[in-house]
């Protein structure tokens, strides 16, 4: 996997302009681009449109969690739009998490195309055992996504969504090519602001790491480009 592949752009943004220019801006270093909540309720379907024509990977970040059924038909659309990555959460439970595997990977095999890899969101990177004590989980966050990373590997799940904190526990708990996408990673010459569970890029990937999601650090920056480039230059060293 080449070091602009191990990095995910995060399109905190909410216009078809601004995809554009980040875009753009930024495909001569990374390839694939992530688009949440913000961005696809604004932009809908026509983000995906644009980065995907600019010959770059679409990562889906919606996090599906509803009953079975919707989010099998939610992961059967995502693969039929071409989309590369798509989340599902893994609270949703076991049967929800192998329907939205099982109707994607149906999907892409009646268009003859790639299936999407789904992974299981387990919890966030805002959220600390104080967080997770106030929805009612008693454990800590550690323990919390080990379980959950079980349930996702077992409903047959490409991998995880986990903080840097968990990966080496992750790796002690799962076979084969289980990966690993990190958010929460902050260069260390950028700031934390919403995230608890942090690490540098570097550190993400010692620990293991197989994809970084990197918002503000790059988009942020006056030179977006050069900010990605600092990185990638992080992980080589």
């Amino acid at each position: 996997m080449a070091r602009e592949e191990r990095i995910i752009v995060a399109l905190d943004v909410s216009s078809i302009e601004e995809v554009e220019a980040l875009v753009d801006k930024l495909r001569p270093s990374v390839k694939i681009f992530k688009i949440g909540s913000e961005l696809f309720t604004a932009c809908g379907i026509r983000a995906v449109e644009v980065i995907r024509r600019k010959g770059c990977k679409v990562f889906l970040d919606l996090k599906y969690h509803d009953i079975p059924n919707t989010v099998m038909k939610a992961a059967r659309s995502a693969a039929k739009q071409g989309i590369d990555i798509i989340t599902v959460h893994a609270l949703g439970g076991l049967e929800m998490m192998k329907k939205a595997s099982q109707a994607a990977r149906e999907e892409a095999a009646r268009l003859q195309a790639s299936p999407p890899l789904i992974l299981g969101v387990t919890v966030l990177t805002s959220m600390d055992k104080k967080d997770l004590r106030s929805v009612g989980i008693s454990g800590s966050p550690d323990e919390e996504v080990i379980r959950l990373v079980g349930l996702a590997e077992k409903a047959g799940l490409d991998g995880v969504v986990a903080s840097a904190r968990e990966i080496e526990s992750i790796r002690k708990n799962v076979k084969g090519d289980f990966l690993i996408v990190t958010p929460g990673i902050r260069p260390s010459w950028a700031g934390r602001s919403d995230q608890k569970r942090t690490a540098t890029p570097k550190e993400a990937i010692e620990m293991g790491a197989d994809y970084l999601v990197i918002g503000r650090p790059i988009t942020a920056q006056e030179d977006p480009q050069a900010a990605a480039e600092r990185i990638i230059e992080e992980i080589k060293n």
